[in-house]
């Protein structure tokens, strides 16, 4: 089976604004450099967007409300001409209030499992993709997952915790999403499906 490389995007804070619990789309907008940064990751990557939605497990929205903001959101991406192949989401949270997702789970960053499972969906080549996230879970979860990670400085990660944790530790810390993209053109390599080897992007 062919498979491709992707690009794990955390939403909240890294494609958009932070606001906390948010599902209402009329308050969505995109960080500056995202719709640039993802046509032009879009030509060698698929995009998957995976984000921990807590608020779900603690009684603030339901299931159906982020649904709802989910295909809202992957309208407006349609919209700039960006296609994202999948879209995950882990309702969990282990002190939430609202069965069944009151629990642990292996889909809740810093986990992998969301990575996991759209590298099963969709074929993804999980050593040359990429997980870009504005705090160290993300980080976390995508080397995990066998990728390489990218944290965005923008200042949504204030503990800054490793705990003596390699996996946390980004192989790039960019001031904004731009900037990460540039960084992964940069490090980018081809398959070269012929002679079954790795080639470099000079």
């Amino acid at each position: 089976m062919e498979v491709k490389p992707a690009i794990f995007l955390d939403k909240d804070g890294t494609l958009i604004p932070d606001i906390p619990y948010n599902v209402d789309l009329n308050l969505i907008t995109f960080n500056q450099g995202v719709i640039e940064g993802l046509r032009e990751l879009q030509k060698d990557y698929l995009l998957i967007i995976v984000s921990n939605q807590s608020g779900i497990a603690k009684g603030l929205f339901t299931v159906d409300a982020f649904e709802e903001l989910k295909h809202g959101l992957l309208d407006l991406f349609k919209e700039h001409q960006i296609n994202i192949s999948g879209f995950y989401f882990c309702p969990h949270d282990p002190h939430g209030t609202v069965k069944p997702y009151n629990t642990v789970c292996n889909c809740r960053k810093p986990a992998e499992g969301m990575l996991l499972k759209a590298a099963k969906d969709h074929a993804i080549d999980l050593p040359n993709s990429w997980m870009i996230g504005d705090i160290l879970n993300d980080v976390e979860a995508g080397k995990l997952a066998g990728c390489q990670s990218i944290l965005i400085d923008n200042g949504n990660e204030t503990e800054w915790s490793l705990n003596g944790n390699l996996q946390r530790v980004p192989d790039f810390i960019a001031s904004d999403f731009l900037e990460a993209v540039e960084f992964i053109n940069q490090k980018e390599r081809f398959y070269d499906w012929q002679s079954d080897q790795h080639i470099e992007k000079i």
